[in-house]
């Protein structure tokens, strides 16, 4: 009897410190009406998509044109949504203009806009769940879905940085002619060219043309090439270690800044540049 009690207790006392659904977090209201609920999600590219959500898919008819417009720095978004059903079963998850499906009940959206976002929820095709998320800029909002209880928003976090400015830098890097890119606030070579004689008849001396580079470089970014030629025209090599740290952050194409150390005069300036990069 006494064995029969303490495992009755053991499994009240395990039932109770069981994760339950839907006693966590902000349950989010179904948005879904009951003649939707339960219909097929078709997802055909010859469906014209009429809507002005400020989406990229848009009026999608499935084909392309010859007349390709491409967009090297569009900024969309950088706001994010994880979401996880617990359930065993193939499930789809469409936010905006994006839509995942898999098995694995973990669905990561990236590249989000911040305003009100729909989010839909099918089950082997089917809509489940649909409703409107606010999503802020820079954040990532962590959510749960079960089937029986409806989808909970359990936090919101800041998204953290992912170590260079721009999503765009990690594609935009790697073709280094930022002429045709359009690459942001980059001066072509004959603006600079321009700002190299401007700088050469009005400052003399190294304080002068540092601090009329480091002028231009609030408004501005420069690449490698333009930064070695900056550093080779100051005359003392520790006035060109300073322009050369201090411009390293204005610099877009970062994996070729070792041109600039050929603007030194002494190897240990070479040197101390390098230990500064490789620290940050």
């Amino acid at each position: 009897m006494k064995s029969i009690f303490i495992s009755l207790m053991f499994l009240i006392a395990t039932n109770s410190l069981a994760q339950e659904a839907g006693k966590a977090g902000e349950l989010l209201r179904n948005e879904a009406s009951k003649t939707e609920i339960g219909s097929v999600n078709n997802k055909k590219s010859d469906i014209k998509n009429n809507n002005n959500s400020g989406f990229r898919n848009q009026d999608n008819k499935g084909f392309r044109t010859n007349d390709l417009q491409y967009q090297w720095n569009q900024e969309y978004g950088y706001s994010e949504v994880f979401l996880r059903i617990p359930e065993q079963g193939f499930f789809s998850v469409e936010i905006g203009d994006q839509f995942i499906s898999n098995n694995s009940g973990k669905f990561r959206f990236f590249d989000l806009p911040a305003g009100r976002i729909p989010v839909s929820i099918y089950e082997s095709g089917y809509l489940l769940y649909r409703t409107t998320l606010n999503v802020r800029n820079n954040s990532r909002l962590v959510l749960d879905f079960f089937t029986t209880e409806g989808l909970f928003l359990l936090d919101s976090y800041p998204v953290q940085s992912y170590g260079f400015n721009s999503w765009n830098d990690v594609w935009n890097n790697s073709y280094g002619n930022y002429g045709n890119l359009n690459y942001p606030n980059v001066m072509d070579n004959q603006t600079f060219q321009q700002f190299m004689n401007t700088m050469k008849k009005d400052a003399w001396f190294d304080d002068k043309k540092i601090a009329f580079i480091n002028q231009q470089g609030r408004h501005a970014m420069f690449t490698s090439e333009q930064i070695s030629i900056l550093v080779k025209d100051l005359s003392f090599d520790k006035n060109k270690l300073a322009l050369a740290k201090s411009l390293f952050s204005k610099c877009v194409d970062k994996q070729k800044y070792f041109v600039v150390y050929d603007a030194f005069d002494f190897e240990s300036s070479k040197r101390e540049l390098m230990d500064f990069i490789s620290k940050l």
